[in-house]
């Protein structure tokens, strides 16, 4: 069986290990448009901010283990066309030929790249996105030579980045055009924490600007003009969203969201027969949702494995994501897991809401710190839809999350909730968990 897989990065890497794990004598090939193959984006911002100096511990396994395993890896190989009724796709190497190759069963896997904002001047030196290995390299060789820098965007990467940069001293403005930090991953009273978070940390938050202009001198970006003002920067970090690497598929016949995502199922099948998509080029099942398009690194990496499983004729199926991700600002830590609630007004959903403050354990242990939990559950039901905790960085709350999302994958109700037995023990919890307390609160 000639398995064909379009990008070596979480999803289709994984994807590949599996196939030959079920089907031994699997022919594999891997067309990957960048000499980078199992790269983990995730952890740029914090080898941007110092906290460690191997680049290569993101990388999960290099292309020389991937090789010995009997994988072909063609690195530089742009894929540029998909011809689902010859089974052929067609690609672009190093040397600019154009080559075409055949599959019995083609996993997409292609990622997503940076949104590119049409902002005047974009294309100037130290502008950088967060993305690539080689975006870490750039940013870091160009630190020391570097006082202030706008980031823009106040999603994930565009807080991560200004939490990195001040922490390697420098004077950070974050400009976003949303009206809060995080506006779709987290409701606003979680959003106000951390933008309290990045304001005493010394970050310049500009929320509901628009940047309009980079203005470059000899060559290098020196200011940056927004609708509302004027800031220096002798760097820029764009971090304005992701969009699915899909152009090339335009003519396919495959069906994409309105993001631009290959629309599949749970065993990543797409319309197309004997075509597979997984990762950021692909929506996801969603057990509250149904189907969303969440870029994330885990759904990433479980998508492969399962739809490796697949293709090699396994009856794997994913079970649904819930969107879950937390997030560090300085010394704050947050995470959400299901659905917020302006997802809940988005479907249509009879829901309630429970917001509490408590402690995050014993008064009498060090470190006793501030949490905050909010629940968002169905009103008719009581079923849990989903939640979001925040609290001191390391002081459990982004775990709890963790414990949030097994509640919400078993559909168990705010009583239930309220009477979990979670550990109790001074250092860790006071008698009565914040997520007890949460839930007897809905009652």
């Amino acid at each position: 069986m000639n398995y064909l897989i379009l990008g070596a990065n979480a999803a289709g890497m994984s994807a590949a290990v599996r196939i030959l794990k079920f089907d031994k004598t699997a022919n594999i090939t891997v067309l990957e448009k960048s000499d980078v193959v199992s790269f983990g984006a995730c952890g740029i911002p914090y080898y941007v901010g110092g906290e460690f100096k191997d680049i290569e511990q993101m990388t999960a396994r290099s292309l020389a283990e991937f090789t010995k395993i009997g994988i072909d890896v063609r690195c530089f190989h742009t894929v540029t066309g998909l011809d689902a009724a010859s089974k052929t796709v067609s690609a672009v190497n190093a040397e600019q030929q154009t080559q075409t190759f055949t599959y019995d069963k083609l996993l997409i896997a292609v990622g997503a790249s940076p949104v590119q904002p049409p902002i005047q001047g974009l294309k100037t030196q130290n502008v950088f996105t967060m993305h690539s290995k080689r975006d870490a390299q750039l940013i870091v060789d160009q630190l020391e030579q570097v006082q202030n820098v706008v980031v823009i965007g106040n999603g994930f990467i565009g807080i991560e980045a200004s939490e990195a940069l001040r922490e390697q001293g420098k004077n950070v403005t974050l400009i976003g055009l949303s009206g809060r930090v995080l506006e779709t991953i987290f409701d606003a009273e979680i959003s106000a924490i951390l933008e309290e978070s990045l304001q005493r940390h010394g970050v310049n938050l500009r929320n509901s600007e628009m940047v309009t202009e980079l203005v470059s001198e000899q060559g290098r970006v020196h200011h940056v003009v927004s609708n509302l003002g004027q800031y220096p920067a002798d760097m820029v970090i764009v971090a304005a969203g992701f969009k699915p690497n899909t152009d090339f598929l335009a003519s396919s016949g495959l069906t994409l969201s309105e993001q631009g995502a290959i629309v599949i199922d749970a065993q990543c099948q797409t319309n197309l027969p004997d075509v597979y998509a997984a990762g950021d080029c692909a929506t996801v099942p969603h057990r509250i949702s149904g189907t969303a398009y969440i870029p994330l690194a885990t759904t990433a990496n479980k998508l492969g494995r399962i739809v490796g499983e697949v293709m090699a004729g396994q009856p794997s199926q994913f079970v649904g994501t819930l969107g879950s991700s937390g997030i560090r600002v300085f010394d704050i830590e947050a995470g959400r897991t299901g659905i917020t609630e302006l997802e809940a007004q988005q479907q249509n959903i009879d829901y309630g809401t429970v917001w509490i403050k408590d402690k995050n354990h014993t008064d009498y242990v060090a470190a006793q710190s501030e949490m905050w939990v909010k629940l968002i559950y169905e009103r008719s039901t009581r079923r849990l839809l989903g939640g979001q905790v925040c609290g001191a960085y390391l002081g459990g709350a982004v775990h709890r999350v963790d414990a949030l999302a097994v509640a919400v994958y078993s559909g168990i109700t705010v009583e239930e909730l309220g009477f979990m037995d979670f550990i109790y023990a001074p250092p860790f919890a006071r008698t009565w968990n914040v997520l007890n307390i949460a839930g007897n609160v809905a009652k």
